[in-house]
């Protein structure tokens, strides 16, 4: 409640009931909500001027309490406060929109009626009246935020922002390529018959190969070439996962290609290459 000692000291004069306590109590609230009280009484006067404290005749009538206020935007509110048994009804009208809202205070909820000169005493449920005021009397655009509407206000306009950006017609994608080091890929350990693991397993929770064997993981040994390590002039570093099959487009550059053997595919029932 800081700010509101002072007030209440600067006041406390003409604190003579317990309603003067609790108006004093809102007033403040409202301060703190950005709003400044103009003067008292229904009617603008040629000597309003905005201000953080009372005006000097605020308690001259502790059944009906009559302030006017302005708030952030420059809107005029006039807030009343009538007396009726143990309770205190406030409203507050915005003198443009002529929206009203309203506040019920029971006062001995809230103040102690044998401490009205003791700051430290007077008030009591101060955090639960702070509430009330902030929810039921401030206008909804009037009251702070708290850190989950924060939140979900940032969310929103960042979902609103990628779906103007995906709705503009007139926007190019991005098709840089991405700058930095080659992929990291999964390799994953297979036994070497695991071939058809896959195909009994769709979810992969085993891994495997497939129902081609894989000559790389067949168990038998690797040659030299190795794809993920990439081909020059044709493919980069990274652009084929460690152990995937692969079959080349075309020879790696800077190695013989191989020529033909006569005896490869001889005829049926050629089994002798001298005849």
């Amino acid at each position: 409640m800081a700010g509101l000692e002072v007030l209440y000291t600067c006041v406390g004069g003409r604190v003579t009931c317990p309603q003067d306590a609790v108006v004093c109590f809102v007033h403040w609230e409202m301060i703190k909500s950005g709003y400044r009280c103009v003067g008292s009484g229904d009617e603008p006067l040629s000597t309003d001027r905005r201000s953080e404290l009372l005006p000097p005749d605020w308690s001259s009538n502790n059944e009906l309490y009559s302030l006017r206020y302005e708030s952030r935007d420059g809107d005029a509110h006039l807030l009343k406060a009538i007396a009726v048994d143990s309770t205190l009804i406030f409203n507050l009208m915005n003198s443009g929109t002529q929206q009203v809202s309203e506040l019920t205070v029971n006062i001995v909820d809230h103040v102690d009626s044998d401490q009205l000169h003791t700051f430290h005493s007077v008030f009591k449920e101060a955090d639960g009246l702070t509430e009330k005021v902030k929810t039921q009397l401030l206008p909804p655009q009037d009251r702070p935020p708290g850190p989950r509407k924060r939140r979900e206000e940032e969310e929103e306009e960042e979902e609103q922002r990628r779906r103007r950006e995906d709705s503009d017609p007139l926007r190019i994608p991005n098709r840089q390529p991405r700058q930095g080091p080659p992929p990291h890929w999964h390799n994953p350990v297979v036994p070497p018959f695991a071939a058809g693991g896959a195909d009994l397993d769709p979810f992969g929770s085993r891994g495997g190969g497939g129902m081609i064997v894989d000559p790389l993981r067949s168990g038998y040994p690797r040659s030299g070439f190795d794809p993920s390590s990439g081909i020059p002039d044709i493919l980069p570093p990274g652009a084929v996962p460690p152990g995937a099959r692969f079959d080349p487009f075309g020879p790696p550059v800077g190695r013989p290609r191989p020529r033909p053997d006569p005896d490869h595919m001889p005829p049926p029932g050629y089994d002798d290459m001298f005849m």
